[in-house]
């Protein structure tokens, strides 16, 4: 995968939404989305796979902490589609991040790092972000 977008200093705080809207490739096969303080520590790594690693329309998620990966969460919903624009809201606090699909289906999955605030994004693969926006 190519280097996507990194961000860093986002300073999102528990309960605040960080929204990302993009466009997923007509040939996708997977794409990331890395959240947490620095790139050995995220409290959530979001990978919807089409069809990578042996996984077929499956989002995976997992946490990694000091450049160690948690335990994944497999979540069965997988509302994206190759050369669709989709938008995924994730919001946080101390105990859960909360994600919100492009159908509207919600999960949450748990912050294993105890992050009081989000200050690192990362996006890669197939996917081009088109706009982000905090709430």
């Amino acid at each position: 995968m190519a280097c996507g977008l990194v961000a860093s200093n986002l300073n999102l705080k528990p309960g605040e939404c960080l929204r990302v809207r993009g466009e997923v490739a007509p040939e996708a096969k997977s794409f990331v989305l890395n959240l947490g303080k620095d790139s050995n520590n995220l409290c959530l790594h979001f990978n919807p796979r089409f069809s990578a690693h042996g996984d077929t329309n499956t989002i995976v998620c997992n946490s990694k902490d000091g450049g160690a990966w948690g335990t994944e969460h497999r979540e069965p919903a997988f509302p994206f589609q190759p050369g669709s624009v989709v938008e995924v809201c994730i919001s946080f606090d101390k105990t859960d991040l909360t994600i919100t699909l492009p159908d509207g289906h919600q999960f949450k999955f748990p912050n294993r790092l105890n992050l009081e605030a989000i200050n690192y994004l990362a996006a890669d693969g197939d996917f081009k972000i088109k706009c982000m926006a905090f709430e």
